[in-house]
């Protein structure tokens, strides 16, 4: 018997690396974001800690908006490559997916 892992042993090893590696930064960013919040209630409006957190926060809000307008820019890149590729192979481009089905909950 060999000493090497298998490819499945090896797939499996890295998606759970990745896994862990996107838990540990996830509860980084909660830690952090609590202590932020902690530390801005105990400062006074115009204190450093308080203008810190809303500076902190502010460029959150940035940076996440930027990145849904870039999620958006490749989702539509992909689509026009799609109907590129159907229109190349002379097939209509067929409607995207009803992802409602399923759903019929409120929140």
């Amino acid at each position: 018997m060999s000493d090497h892992p298998t490819s499945s042993s090896t797939t499996r090893g890295a998606g759970a690396g990745r896994l862990l590696r996107k838990a540990v930064g996830t509860v980084a960013t909660g830690v952090v974001g609590v202590l932020v919040v902690r530390i801005a209630e105990r400062g006074e409006p115009g204190s450093l800690p308080r203008k810190t957190a809303v500076r902190a926060t502010r460029w959150g809000i940035v940076g996440s908006r930027r990145a849904e307008a870039a999620v958006e820019r490749a989702r539509l890149s992909a689509g026009d490559i799609r109907a590129q590729a159907y229109a190349d192979l002379g097939e209509q481009v067929p409607p995207p997916a009803d992802r409602s089905g399923g759903h019929d909950h409120n929140h």
